[in-house]
């Protein structure tokens, strides 16, 4: 895995390679430099090595300084928003919740199990299976699927996942806007799920958790596309029911939908 750190429009990672935007380019933050820290180490764990790259000298010695001087980012306090990315109505990240977003179908299986399951769990195939299949068109490693993965609250990285998976290719813009279909949005507030036992920081993700993440425990809220009410309202149990919320998502686009969702969730 390779990280490319440069003025790209928004940070992925897509076949072998962390395309890392700055907030503030060729400036970096402490936050960003820990966020390398923490890829690399995860990287390391997994078996493999990361070569750095960038256009801007200077970004490459703060970033060996950063990687021989580990603890003095340890502690770097995360920031109420993050523009890597600005994409969104907000301009950034908002960094106060976590945010899970999956297909209908898959979202109904949760519910009737009241947990979230990694990829592994939840199909009951080898995480070298899944790295094979056809809509694995980012090449995602084989660890990547022993988690369930999250995004920033505000993020609208989870449903260009889900468009993903369904057109098993990379969404063009189109697909988010005529003929965008929303997923089901779990979310976490971040200071609680932080403490969770199998949480995670592999810097890409904000937080990810290995295998299992049960709802009743750990949801804060689940917004439903209203139009799937019917489908949904039958199966919700006892002890979420009262976190979870129907939206109106008809003729939006990603970004309508994200903002819309958002703008819900920071009310409650």
């Amino acid at each position: 895995m390779n990280i490319n750190i440069g003025k790209h429009e928004f940070s992925i990672i897509w076949d072998g390679i962390y395309y890392h935007a700055l907030s503030n380019y060729p400036n970096i933050t402490e936050w960003e430099l820990s966020g390398i820290i923490k890829f690399v180490d995860y990287e390391s764990i997994h078996g493999r090595k990361v070569e750095i790259v960038s256009d801007n000298q200077e970004i490459i010695e703060k970033v060996n300084y950063a990687l021989s001087n580990k603890n003095q980012y340890i502690n770097v306090e995360r920031p109420e928003k993050i523009t890597e990315c600005t994409a969104c109505k907000q301009k950034g990240c908002i960094t106060k919740y976590l945010c899970h977003t999956a297909p209908v179908e898959n979202a109904l299986s949760i519910i009737r199990s009241g947990r979230i399951l990694s990829a592994v769990k939840a199909r009951n195939i080898s995480a070298e299976q899944l790295k094979l299949e056809q809509r694995n068109a980012a090449k995602d490693p084989t660890d990547y699927f022993e988690y369930l993965m999250l995004a920033w609250g505000n993020c609208q990285a989870g449903d260009r996942l889900v468009m993903e998976r369904k057109l098993e290719r990379q969404p063009n813009e189109e697909d988010l806007k005529e003929n965008f279909t929303p997923g089901v949005r779990f979310f976490f507030n971040y200071d609680e799920l932080v403490k969770h036992p199998n949480a995670v920081f592999d810097g890409y993700h904000p937080l990810k958790i290995k295998y299992e993440l049960t709802l009743a425990d750990n949801v804060f809220a689940i917004i439903i596309p209203e139009l799937y009410s019917e489908i949904f309202e039958n199966i919700i149990t006892d002890d979420i029911k009262d976190r979870v919320y129907y939206i109106d998502s008809m003729n939006k686009d990603i970004w309508q939908w994200s903002e819309n969702v958002y703008n819900f969730i920071d009310t409650l």
